[in-house]
């Protein structure tokens, strides 16, 4: 590998080849050769061009460092693009919509401009903000609880190929049926309003991690599994050391998913259960901007959802680098 970026070292190669070919030919005729011949002959068989280009250091030689310099320029430029170029997307996205109301003169009950609903957001703060709170909070809750019992029942699967065909189906069943069929069910039948919202909330971001995990704990290398059965490791070793590093990037794949369903669990839940007062989230405040035909303050509350959103993936997709980014492939920097 040194040796094709450096051609002072094949020269010196081609010379030692040189060498060894001009003795084995005077062996051959039974005179012989010196082997220091055989290089300079080769070098004085070649044009004056290529001599130079031999002996003389090319541009990359003289400063071995450009390269990486070129390599962190070019990573800096992307880090930045990643940033700026959806910021501005967004913005002009957020300048057409501000036009579009401005020259129509759509009323701001039918369309609110962004300005308008960014002053209904810091006006209407007080009360948005409490809604906010019980929206992240349901949202952890039911992703936690998604993701101890899909562990647990993926591990489950993945120890005892019965377990995994008799409870499977019934994982996919909640998985395909609408969570606004079955809200309305386990509302009657749950007393407490907030435990059947964390019912409906982690029914929906459950199977991804149940899914993704038994996947991860399933594609563990067959060849490493007969070398931890071979050194007669134990049950504990095999999960902690082969199991384990199997299944991660799975899991925090289902990760990033489960935690945008588990947000959108809980407000469809808060829909279906049409709630109201003071302790409920940002789907109450939703409901009742609707019936009040309070367009800025549903567009308000809206905007709190997204954004909520796009800090779970973010927050996320920065552990799954934290924890990947160092060993496995889909989370290493590439140099291409």
């Amino acid at each position: 590998m040194a040796a094709a970026h450096e051609p002072g070292m094949g020269g010196a190669a081609a010379g030692n080849a040189g060498a060894g070919a001009g003795a084995f030919a005077s062996t051959l005729a039974g005179s012989p050769v010196d082997p220091a011949a055989g290089g300079a002959g080769r070098q004085a068989g070649r044009p004056a061009a290529e001599r130079r280009a031999v002996t003389r250091p090319g541009p990359l030689d003289s400063d071995p460092a450009a390269p990486a310099r070129r390599l962190a320029r070019a990573q800096r430029r992307e880090r930045i693009a990643r940033i700026v170029l959806p910021t501005l997307i967004v913005a002009a996205l957020l300048v057409l919509w501000e036009l579009v109301v401005t020259v129509n003169r759509i009323p701001h009950y039918i369309l609110p401009a962004p300005t308008l609903v960014l002053e209904t957001l810091v006006k209407n703060w007080g009360n948005l903000a409490p809604a906010l709170w019980f929206t992240v909070q349901l949202t952890l809750m039911a992703l936690a609880a998604a993701v101890a019992g899909g562990v647990l029942l993926a591990m489950a699967f993945a120890l005892s190929k019965w377990v995994e065909i008799s409870l499977f189906p019934i994982a996919v069943v909640l998985q395909v049926t609408p969570i606004v069929a079955i809200a309305p069910l386990i509302l009657i039948y749950v007393d407490s309003t907030m435990a059947a919202l964390l019912i409906c909330a982690w029914i929906v971001a459950f199977f991804p991690i149940l899914s993704n995990t038994v996947i991860g704990l399933k594609s563990a290398d067959s060849n490493l599994r007969d070398l931890y059965t071979m050194y007669g490791a134990t049950p504990w070793q095999r999960f902690r050391y082969l199991l384990v590093p199997s299944a991660l990037p799975y899991f925090l794949g289902g990760l990033k998913i489960a935690g945008g369903l588990a947000l959108i669990g809980a407000v469809v839940a808060e829909f279906t259960a049409g709630s109201a007062g003071r302790n409920t989230g940002l789907a109450s405040r939703i409901l009742e901007s609707m019936f009040r035909t309070e367009i800025p303050m549903m567009f308000a509350a809206l905007l709190l959802v997204s954004l909520l959103g796009i800090v779970i993936f973010v927050a996320f997709a920065a552990l799954a680098k934290l924890l990947l980014g160092h060993w496995h492939e889909s989370e290493m920097r590439r140099d291409h």
